[in-house]
């Protein structure tokens, strides 16, 4: 990896005020394009040029109407996969949410719930080995995902305010279908049995739900319950953080609202 010193990142900044091209001064400091776009992405955030000054309305602050069934989607993708940092330099913090990257059909879901959610910001693809985080910039992001704190989701309490719950009650399935798609999964299983004295192999369908949070496992029985899905808790591998739901019908019935992950 290459490291360039302050002496040319300040080269680079200089001429980038004075009009010059990404692409020329890229070619000129022998600096990658990207490092040059990020730097002066981040001399433009610290002088307050970026585009886009103004903020966005909030549904929580100002009343702008919410996408009910976009944000359950979008809060069960956040509440398995997702994250929101501020890095430092930048205005506004960032809400991410990890797809592995052979999900194409579930990278564009996410994009598309993000838009409907904030129809005023932009939002991003970061392709990273094997994956990509898909991230929407906001001021308002912990105003409609107030389970934001510091650290692991698993490590503090996790509960969804009365605003959530009516949306969440409203649109369940689009909930758990978020949950399933961050942190979930459905698997055709196998075993065997007698038939006519002779041991035969049986295959069937099943979904899984893993998170090592108590309280988010909790919110996805409880909305599962409310949808009359059969599920158990079970262990995989010695760890008990997995919600099974393997009985014929409530497959049948996940299947018409969810479906495996593409």
């Amino acid at each position: 990896m290459n490291h360039h010193g302050t002496q040319v990142r300040q080269q680079a900044l200089t001429m980038l005020r004075d009009g010059a091209k990404n692409t020329d001064v890229a070619r000129r400091l022998s600096v990658p394009p990207g490092t040059v776009g990020y730097w002066k992405h981040m001399d433009r955030a610290k002088r307050g040029e970026c585009p886009g000054k103004h903020d966005p309305a909030c549904p929580r602050c100002d009343g702008r109407s919410l996408d009910p069934a976009a944000y359950s989607y979008l809060l069960g993708l956040y509440l398995g996969d997702g994250y929101i940092t501020h890095y430092s330099g930048h205005r506004v913090p960032t809400l991410m949410i990890t797809c592995t990257q052979s999900w194409v059909g579930l990278m564009n879901e996410c994009e598309q719930a993000m838009r409907a959610v904030f129809p005023d910001n932009s939002v991003w693809h970061r392709r990273r080995k094997g994956c990509s985080d898909v991230k929407v910039y906001s001021k308002h992001l912990v105003c409609l995902f107030p389970q934001h704190g510091s650290g692991r989701k698993h490590e503090r309490r996790i509960a969804l305010v009365p605003w959530q719950q009516e949306i969440v009650d409203a649109h369940p399935w689009e909930f758990v279908r978020g949950l399933i798609h961050s942190d979930g999964c459905r698997i055709t299983n196998w075993t065997t049995r007698l038939v006519g004295g002779e041991r035969k192999r049986y295959e069937y369908p099943r979904y899984f739900f893993t998170n090592k949070s108590d309280d988010i496992r909790k919110l996805c029985t409880d909305t599962l319950d409310k949808l009359g899905v059969e599920w158990a808790s079970c262990s995989l591998d010695g760890a008990h953080f997995n919600i099974s739901v393997a009985r014929k019908a409530s497959v049948a019935l996940m299947d018409v609202h969810i479906g495996p992950k593409y």
